[in-house]
């Protein structure tokens, strides 16, 4: 079959011709229909990604698709199913996978990363009955491929994790694959974004999305930019960049006892240190998922901006086995 791989950590990709997968017990073979780009792909081409186990590797992790086989031991997928591939495969049978946080599966694969990934014809998944979810007739390949990595991220965070509630104000610093998706699913809650981002055209998707106002980071504080609109602050920020500006900004748009998402490349990359601001808190709930974090922020006491960072400490809490965003095929 063809792929595209790469020989050497940010290597040009080239296309080449490999031997097909087979599918191992409880797996399955995905005929790829529709691929996304992700920036995690970026990273694992780029070396950053310590899962990658050797080279040459075949990279991508959002597809859809249709079953060309099945491997012994799977009872309710069937060859022919149409199909899209959650961006992290759980093993189906440990604590947090049972409870519904299978995106925590300390046995997880990630196609493209753990192993060969979906840029080519066709692509071997683990643990097929648990993971595949089954796609309506009339949802497109190249739309559903969308959804095993930045919707299934988005909704966890803005439904699963922030609970978001129609009447809200929710600001979505970053409106790229994920941040586009955060304001589509808020907006179809009834909640009121305002989308915040340095380039024009992701702000005009923005706006195409759902969101009722925007803010071009470029031009100034985007903080002081949001509180020209709701002056006490969003009920969520979600923070679909990962960086530390973006982090400070989305923490310090909120108004108190609110909630702060995080992306997943935030916290799968790299450590953000929360700077200080003057409208801080006690207490936070911290919901752990590679999906999206989160926290609730149930009280307040007075944070100056010469406090010590790390006025905003996560706790664990029962809200982090919420049910996952995708299902499997039933």
């Amino acid at each position: 079959m063809r792929t595209v791989r790469f020989d050497a950590f940010g290597g040009m990709p080239y296309v080449a011709e490999v031997p097909m997968p087979a599918a191992a017990a409880g797996g399955a073979v995905i005929r790829v229909e529709a691929a996304g780009l992700c920036r995690s792909d970026w990273h694992g081409w780029q070396g950053h990604d310590p899962d990658i186990p050797s080279l040459p590797h075949i990279p991508g992790h959002e597809f859809a698709g249709v079953v060309h086989a099945v491997g012994d031991g799977v009872r309710r997928v069937r060859v022919g199913d149409r199909v899209v591939v959650p961006f992290i495969c759980g093993c189906g049978e440990c604590a947090w996978c049972v409870s519904g946080s299978a995106q925590v599966c300390p046995n997880q694969w990630q196609p493209g990363f753990h192993g060969p990934g979906c840029y080519g014809e066709f692509a071997a998944i683990p643990w097929a009955d648990f993971n595949l979810v089954a796609l309506p007739g009339g949802l497109p390949f190249e739309v559903a491929a969308s959804l095993g990595c930045r919707f299934a991220t988005a909704y966890r965070g803005i439904v699963d994790v922030a609970g978001v509630r129609a009447g809200e104000w929710v600001a979505v610093f970053g409106c790229g694959g994920v941040g586009l998706a955060a304001v589509m699913i808020a907006r179809s809650r009834g909640a009121r974004v305002i989308g915040i981002d340095v380039n024009g055209r992701a702000l005009a998707l923005a706006t195409q999305a759902g969101a009722e106002s925007t803010v071009d980071a470029s031009t100034g504080d985007p903080v002081e930019m949001i509180r020209a609109v709701v002056p006490h602050g969003v009920d969520v920020a979600v923070d679909a960049l990962g960086s530390a500006g973006t982090a400070g900004g989305a923490t310090r748009s909120l108004r108190i006892t609110a909630a702060i998402c995080r992306s997943a490349s935030c916290h799968r990359r790299r450590s953000v240190i929360m700077p200080p601001s003057p409208c801080t808190w006690s207490s936070a709930v911290n919901s752990a998922s590679t999906a999206a974090t989160a926290w609730r922020l149930p009280t307040t006491r007075a944070c100056s901006p010469t406090s010590p960072p790390g006025c905003l400490i996560p706790h664990s809490s029962s809200r982090a086995r919420s049910p996952s965003a995708m299902h499997p095929v039933r």
